[in-house]
């Protein structure tokens, strides 16, 4: 049976970078038509969309893409507030924008989820050295000191183990405000993914668990493991909590720390993404329906499509330089997807998607990726 059309022919997006790519990509089916705004000329999402050059700032520009489109959303939470108050009178915009000012500040965002009642690491804001010193005093070593805005993929953060330390790793940072977590002794980490309609239906991605180095995400596994229900319901009720707070649409992501194992493990959230996310991407190849369309659907004001996984997934990120030549043609199951970046340390410039019916196979399927990418 071929998909109804969608509501919506036109849709906007600030920013044009992979997820703006994966994004026109998952309604191409349906006819959908996406313009980026971005000031990259030619950025990864302009080989399927028009693009809009331009600061995300520029009133003009943002103008523009409100005139070319029915509804706008955005794939980056770093989008300015501005942007989104010159978008608002003129055309619906997704994500509701004001989650946007929660998840660009740290502080701020640890504040909603200790109103939303969701478990976090002890913290505390600081402005200055001495409240540095204060906080060390009370929380103890070894504390995670990170800026309260734009850090990502462990930039702008510092681990302290000796509170002498604390002028050299205010300094570090940049002397900007920030604050200061508690080190979590964790299991592992964890993340949920959640698409919320414009009728405010919700529907959950099974738990991917995720490995992390040097501050980034290398993989992520799906549905994860050993996840009991309690777990489950703890994320669910921290995504539930947060999309009904701000009246969501769309998709969003909640990482979390596990403590513990077994029956008495319980989370702690870290942080929220208002957009889809790395730790979904497996969904593409892994789920009913991606991340990535029920996030468009979702904007368009369509019904969602199943959050069911088929099978086991696991999503590698390619980050720096890709593998050698050939690595990845002599494994046709892995779902090859390239960003079109230019390779630079640090960089996510793809990432991999590997199938199969069983936890046992995954494993090893992963493992014979791992040799063949060296």
């Amino acid at each position: 049976m071929s998909e109804p059309l969608a509501p919506v022919e036109r849709v906007g997006i600030l920013g044009g970078g992979q997820l703006a790519l994966m994004l026109a990509q998952s309604v191409q089916k349906l006819g959908v038509r996406c313009t980026v705004l971005d000031p990259s000329e030619n950025c990864c999402a302009s080989t399927i969309c028009d693009q809009i050059v331009g600061a995300y700032d520029d009133p003009e520009a943002l103008r523009q893409l409100a005139e070319c489109s029915e509804v706008v959303t955005y794939e980056f939470e770093n989008v300015p507030a501005a942007a989104a108050e010159v978008i608002r009178p003129l055309r619906p915009i997704h994500p509701n924008p004001d989650a946007l000012g929660y998840a660009q500040d740290r502080h701020h965002e640890r504040t909603m989820f200790r109103e939303l009642d969701i478990a976090i690491p002890n913290y505390r804001a600081i402005d200055d050295v001495e409240t540095l010193q204060d906080a060390l005093e009370e929380l103890g070593t070894p504390a995670i000191l990170k800026v309260r805005t734009l850090g990502y993929d462990g930039k702008g953060q510092v681990l302290i183990n000796d509170a002498k330390n604390a002028a050299e790793a205010f300094a570090t940072i940049g002397t900007v405000p920030a604050i200061l977590d508690q080190f979590v002794e964790f299991t592992r980490e964890l993340s949920i993914v959640a698409t919320r309609s414009t009728h405010g239906d919700i529907l959950y991605y099974p738990l991917s668990e995720n490995v992390h180095r040097g501050g980034i995400l290398r993989v992520s596994k799906a549905p994860a493991r050993d996840v009991s229900e309690r777990l489950v319901e703890q994320a669910r009720h921290a995504a539930r909590q947060i999309l009904n707070r701000f009246d969501y649409v769309g998709t969003l992501a909640v990482e979390f720390f596990q403590i513990g194992s077994g029956e008495s493990a319980t989370l702690v959230a870290n942080e929220i993404a208002p957009r889809v996310h790395n730790t979904g991407h497996w969904t593409i190849e892994g789920a009913q329906t991606s991340q990535f369309e029920n996030h468009m659907r979702a904007v368009m004001g369509m019904e969602l499509g199943s959050a069911d996984p088929i099978g086991c997934s696991a999503m590698v990120n390619i980050i720096g330089d890709e593998p050698r030549k050939g690595a990845l043609e002599s494994m046709p199951e892995a779902h090859v997807h390239m960003y079109g970046k230019a390779p630079r340390a640090g960089r996510k410039i793809g990432h991999v998607t590997l199938n199969a019916p069983s936890e046992g196979e995954l494993d090893a399927l992963l493992e014979r990726f791992t040799r063949v990418i060296g």
